[in-house]
């Protein structure tokens, strides 16, 4: 539905750090952005649609970035990085190394989009649009932790098959936490604790 953030994201965005800069990808009239700013978090809004994003330009803690990222050079330098990004009904393979090196160190990568199979039932069709099984469990093995993954079909908002992931660039290894574990206020020492979403 029109303005209304995606449930998954929803879901995840407890795992962003407080205030934290989150990048939303294909923003479109920016249903995550306003949500995300609505909760005190600064966001870049990028997207290829200027008309698109200009109603957002005045808000509080957006920035927005009119960029085509299929037909250009990635439009951020390498050393900006994110506490969370999120993309959703969007799909450019060729951004997924740009995604993860994005992420600040405990950064979150927020993804869902449409799966193979939802051709048999409508838009999109078209396989470059649509991710294989599996496929973003590939796009982050060995450099994120998956915290949730989902494969299938959902009726909500539409019917739809979809894939979505909700991962991790952990700041330490298992092997940090044990060398260096502190415990402060009430946090227990150890590695993070990732709350699962309810």
């Amino acid at each position: 539905m029109e303005g209304v953030p995606s449930p998954w994201v929803v879901r995840w965005a407890h795992l962003v750090a407080p205030a934290g800069v989150v990048l939303d990808v294909a923003a479109g009239s920016g249903r995550h952005t306003r949500w995300f700013a609505a909760r005190g978090f600064s966001v870049l809004a990028i997207d290829r649609d200027a008309d698109a994003l200009v109603s957002m330009s005045a808000i509080p803690r957006i920035e927005t970035l009119t960029a085509d990222i299929e037909n250009a050079r990635w439009p951020l330098p390498d050393d900006r990085t994110f506490d969370a990004i999120v993309v959703t009904n969007y799909l450019h393979r060729p951004l997924f190394g740009h995604f993860i090196d994005a992420l600040a160190p405990g950064g979150v990568l927020i993804y869902e989009t449409f799966a193979a199979g939802n051709g048999s039932i409508g838009k999109p069709s078209n396989p470059a649009f649509l991710l294989e099984p599996g496929e973003l469990l590939e796009v982050v093995r060995g450099r994120l932790r998956v915290i949730a993954y989902e494969d299938g079909f959902t009726d909500v908002p539409r019917p739809a098959y979809v894939q979505r992931i909700c991962a991790v660039r952990e700041a330490q290894s298992a092997k940090g936490w044990a060398e260096n574990a502190l415990t402060i206020g009430n946090t227990p020492s150890g590695p993070p604790r990732y709350a699962l979403g309810g």
